[in-house]
């Protein structure tokens, strides 16, 4: 019993190397190790193993490690049949070509939200989303239409959760939701990141339920408070549409 909780635990411990690549392409072992909590000699262990398998590469001339082909080997295999990543990445297009400025699509995954597609502004100023980024709920046009439209235990367990930043009042946080829910989206302006702007709506999949976070966003210099409510109406027919997309 000792040998296999042993071994969980070293699985458990390679996830997590791995999923420190979702914050920079490229880290060193002390970056890793830091990140993870754990003694360098371990990690170096973890990624001896890693390297060996082909999951990460190490650069000779820095040291330092990036993900390998074995990640993309098994990336190939994902089935795409019903990725909202993949089927609405053409009406993302259409939209961004309308409105010329980046789009991104948003998924609640605990208590986080994370970037599955973005399709960036042509623009030469511009805002960057990068796809894979994970952002928390408290914050974002994106983040507030994810939790409005969960569930209100949901709600309420991200609302209560310790880790909830005390400087976002929960009640002000509740009535900012309703708000949301009533008007069909939400809009932030720096709210999170200094010079960006954001207008975002609920992709509702056949059944009612939300299936993703559209979002357009952009440089504050072209997106105010009153041009982001005027996008709102165009955000909302495009995800109505995709909606009808999901299955």
């Amino acid at each position: 019993m000792e040998d296999r909780k042993l071994t969980v635990r070293a699985v458990e411990r390679a996830l997590d190397i791995l999923m420190c690549f979702t914050k920079s392409h490229e880290l060193a072992l002390t970056e890793i190790s830091s990140l993870i909590g754990l003694h360098k000699s371990t990690v170096h262990r973890l990624m001896t193993t890693l390297e060996d398998r082909g999951f990460v590469v190490r650069d000779s001339r820095t040291d330092k490690y990036r993900l390998g082909m074995k990640v993309w080997e098994l990336s190939t295999h994902l089935s795409h049949s019903d990725d909202p990543a993949v089927l609405l990445l053409p009406a993302m297009e259409s939209l961004r070509d309308r409105l010329g400025e980046t789009v991104s699509l948003y998924l609640r995954d605990g208590g986080e939200r994370i970037r599955i597609q973005a399709v960036q502004s042509n623009q030469a100023i511009r805002r960057v989303a990068q796809v894979g980024a994970r952002l928390p709920l408290s914050v974002g046009a994106s983040s507030k239409v994810l939790v409005a439209y969960a569930s209100p235990s949901d709600q309420e367990e991200l609302l209560n959760a310790p880790d909830w930043p005390q400087s976002i009042d929960r009640n002000l946080y509740r009535l900012q939701l309703r708000e949301i829910v009533e008007k069909g989206y939400a809009i932030s302006i720096e709210e999170r990141e200094p010079g960006a702007a954001a207008v975002s709506v609920p992709i509702m999949d056949r059944s009612g339920k939300i299936a993703a976070a559209l979002s357009m966003s952009g440089p504050v210099n072209r997106l105010s408070a009153d041009t982001l409510r005027e996008y709102a109406p165009v955000l909302k027919e495009a995800a109505r549409e995709m909606g009808l997309m999901l299955s």
